[in-house]
């Protein structure tokens, strides 16, 4: 019974974790798109910041996948 506990939450771990990956990622390319917006900061600098969003969540990503 232990071990399905643990089993359960590693699963729920990586589904949290999948979740937070795709969010960021939504939130980046909706800052790219200029769909999300932050206000008094220009549009440019809202776009850098959902660039920076997207690399760094495709590098954790990356980095996540090699350390498995």
């Amino acid at each position: 019974m232990a071990k399905s506990k643990k089993e359960m939450s590693k699963l729920l771990n990586f589904m949290l974790w999948i979740t937070g990956v795709l969010v960021s990622l939504a939130v980046g390319f909706g800052m790219i798109d200029k769909v999300l917006t932050i206000r008094w900061i220009p549009t440019v600098g809202t776009v850098i910041a959902g660039w920076l969003v997207v690399l760094t969540t495709l590098i954790s990503l990356i980095l996540a996948i090699f350390k498995q």
